[in-house]
């Protein structure tokens, strides 16, 4: 009896009229239910979601699953590869003993497949190279990544519109710095007379912030080529979705460029993308591993920033989904706005994780079937508690989902198959050419370079027009004397003298 109405309620919760991803089948009493499916409907894609879950319990296969699952409808997707596991997508699986027996028990077909990948980079990695130059940024999101204050950033704002009126282009990072050195320095009279005085202490901060930037290779990150974001949204000769993986397996010790990066790129695809809505399915959804990274080290204001975009974006299709080992590296203020919870096992080693797997628990519907603080102790891998949203917004009932297995490789792709691919991108000759063209750091080189031969040819002038001196021939030495000796002066000394000797 208990089967039959938990049934009826996941088939009731999970059926959509408009088009759907299935992510596996549903689970009771331990057991996967034949043909009661754990459906997303593509409409509600763009609400946003969390995939979390302790070390080895299968996250990384099931943002696989839905990457699969996506580009099969023509639904591009962007990976941010922390771990550098997400490669094998590229090539197609193997049908092996296991995964026949997991979709038998689903009685859910399987077929091997490989799907059109794109390798990115940010950092000293192989791959077509993302890039964006400082203009693009702006002083107001340049500052809340620097985590300037007030007045640093009005510094900021003022620098900006100094290259903007003396055409000065603001490309990479060697151009703000040389801006910055020259009106602390050259520039200085300039700047003052124009907009005022500005601080050398300002001036020093943001120079010190830029190189903590630098020294996480921001320097590669800066510049142009940049990338145009509807690169990211390409459909193949088959009519599937390109998933663009970042590859970012050398940016854990760089927190500050990950968080640059993700906020770029999610401030470009707001600014590039039009309004529309909810449309029937989105325009890119964007999964976010190892999600901490970014609010790792994030100021307050860097904070806002992201909430905010997350908060505007849905409305131009794109999807973001934050992977991540507990619900708590996520701001609540991001939690609030996710639609879809992927939750795999957690671990309870002490005080503080039986506290987060209590509040991991409340964040779920009830349900009569599970008691959801025990079941999230006792998912195996490759297993999840999941509730969506339906085409109304409503959350959907909590099922433990059987995650099916990837229709692509589950391992790595080699160095070689690597290589292989980076060199059959049809993006690789467009972006990792590098261009260094004309801007504020050679303009102002070649400022200072005439203001420097100038100045020989200015002195040289002014030793040649300079008054030559009269020869003294004792006249001035002979008045000197004659005023000393007259009586005139001497009265006038004594008599102070006396006076002073009175008192």
């Amino acid at each position: 009896m208990e089967i039959e109405k938990f049934t009826e309620q996941i088939k009731e919760g999970y059926s959509f009229k408009t088009d759907y991803i299935t992510l596996g089948g549903a689970m009771v009493n331990n057991e996967a239910v034949a043909n009661l499916f754990v459906n997303i409907p593509l409409k509600t894609l763009n609400r946003h979601g969390l995939i979390a879950g302790a070390t080895g319990t299968g996250k990384t296969k099931t943002i696989q699953v839905l990457s699969e699952q996506l580009s099969n409808k023509g639904i591009p997707v962007l990976m941010m590869d922390i771990k550098g596991d997400f490669s094998g997508i590229a090539e197609a699986g193997e049908k092996t003993p296991f995964i026949e027996d997991r979709h038998t028990k689903m009685n859910l077909p399987f077929e091997p497949k490989a799907f059109p990948v794109e390798l990115l980079t940010i950092s000293k990695q192989n791959g077509v190279r993302l890039r964006a130059t400082i203009s693009e940024f702006g002083p107001v999101l340049l500052s809340r990544i620097l985590d300037l204050n007030d007045t640093q950033s009005g510094v900021m704002s003022l620098i900006f519109k100094y290259c903007d009126d003396h055409q000065l282009p603001l490309l990479d990072l060697k151009d703000l710095k040389k801006v910055i050195q020259f009106i602390t320095n050259e520039g200085k009279g300039d700047i003052e007379k124009e907009y005022g005085r500005v601080s050398t202490a300002s001036t020093g901060a943001i120079l010190r912030k830029l190189i903590e930037l630098e020294q996480q290779d921001a320097d590669l990150f800066f510049g142009e080529t940049s990338f145009d974001i509807k690169d990211l949204m390409r459909i193949d000769e088959n009519g599937n979705g390109y998933v663009n993986i970042l590859r970012l397996n050398d940016i854990q010790d760089k927190p500050k460029l990950f968080s640059t990066f993700m906020l770029c790129l999610l401030a470009e695809v707001y600014n590039t993308m039009p309004e529309q809505g909810d449309s029937g399915q989105p325009e890119l959804v964007i999964f976010i591993d190892e999600a901490h990274l970014i609010f790792k080290e994030a100021s307050k204001a860097l904070l806002d920033q992201i909430e905010t975009i997350v908060k505007l974006i849905r409305s131009k299709g794109i999807g973001l989904y934050f992977i991540t080992q507990n619900p708590t590296d996520v701001p609540d203020g991001v939690l609030a706005q996710l639609g879809l919870k992927i939750q795999h096992a957690l671990r309870a080693f002490t005080d503080k994780d039986r506290k987060a797997i209590k509040l991991a628990s409340e964040n779920f519907p009830s349900t009569e079937f599970y008691k959801t603080n025990e079941i999230i102790t006792q998912l195996g891998t490759g297993e999840a508690l999941v509730t969506v949203l339906n085409e109304k917004g409503i959350p959907t009932p909590l099922a433990v989902c059987m995650i099916q297995a990837p229709m692509s490789r589950m391992d790595i792709l080699t160095p070689a198959e690597i290589d292989g691919l980076i060199h059959k991108s049809t993006l690789k000759d467009k972006y990792n050419n590098v261009i260094d063209r004309e801007s504020a750091y050679e303009l102002l080189n070649k400022k200072l370079s005439e203001i420097q031969a100038e100045e020989p040819v200015a002195e040289k002038k002014s030793k040649t027009t300079a008054t030559p001196k009269k020869k003294d021939d004792g006249f001035f030495t002979k008045q000197v004397v004659k005023v000393l000796t007259s009586a005139t002066f001497i009265r006038g000394a004594f008599g102070v003298l006396t006076k002073m000797l009175k008192k």
